[in-house]
């Protein structure tokens, strides 16, 4: 998964005005809208997503593309992926586009979705897959903290409840791993296999125990 554009050079990497554009842009078009279960405005996963892929060495259409990854499945389909095009140029559409999984509302089934997703990546270019990884490494982490702080009930928040979710992240990193690895790849398999150990039924109910036995 490596590309010419992630390696890391001052001058290359600089912002312009068209990053300041693209924020303000994302901020409105998700005004209003909150992370599942979190509560945080939704410009939160926004910015994590942004500073992770700037931290793998992602160029500004790529930094650009991840304030806009969900735009066009939560504002509005293939309208305002032309918008986006028109606004922010072809690369940073093609990056969007390839980080989307619905442009319909309502959305198609989940299962069907994600498997589509999952075949999508293993022809997706290295600056979408980057992108994507960071959007899955920045939710993965939000759910294995949330996990430790409330357990269970977690899975409710998601259509696939526990099993699905956790196939999904499942192919995902082996999708990603396919293609090459980088930092977020490592990382997100980590989170991952995480997130699976601690929420299986035996490790659940030895951390009950462990936490019943503190002072």
């Amino acid at each position: 998964m490596k590309s010419r554009s992630h390696k890391r050079n001052t001058i290359s990497r600089l912002l312009t005005p068209r990053f300041d554009r693209a924020l303000l842009f994302a901020n409105a078009k998700h005004a209003g809208q909150l992370r599942k279960g979190t509560g945080d405005p939704y410009i939160a996963h926004l910015l994590g997503v942004t500073s992770l892929v700037f931290e793998a060495g992602g160029d500004e259409d790529m930094a650009i593309a991840a304030l806009l990854h969900d735009v066009v499945e939560d504002c509005g389909g293939m309208p305002m992926l032309r918008e986006v095009r028109r606004r922010f140029g072809k690369r940073v559409a093609h990056i969007v586009a390839g980080c989307t999984d619905s442009y319909t509302d309502p959305k198609p089934p989940w299962r069907a979705r994600k498997e589509q997703y999952i075949k999508h990546l293993r022809t997706a270019d290295a600056d979408t897959c980057l992108v994507s990884a960071a959007d899955k490494l920045h939710n993965a982490r939000t759910i294995l903290t949330d996990y430790r702080e409330h357990g269970e009930p977690i899975w409710e928040r998601f259509q696939g409840k526990r099993e699905g979710t956790l196939w999904y992240y499942r192919s995902l990193v082996r999708e990603f791993k396919r293609r090459g690895t980088n930092r977020v790849v490592r990382e997100l398999q980590r989170v991952v296999t995480e997130l699976e150990t601690v929420s299986t039924p035996g490790n659940r109910s030895a951390r009950r125990r462990s936490h019943a036995k503190r002072p």
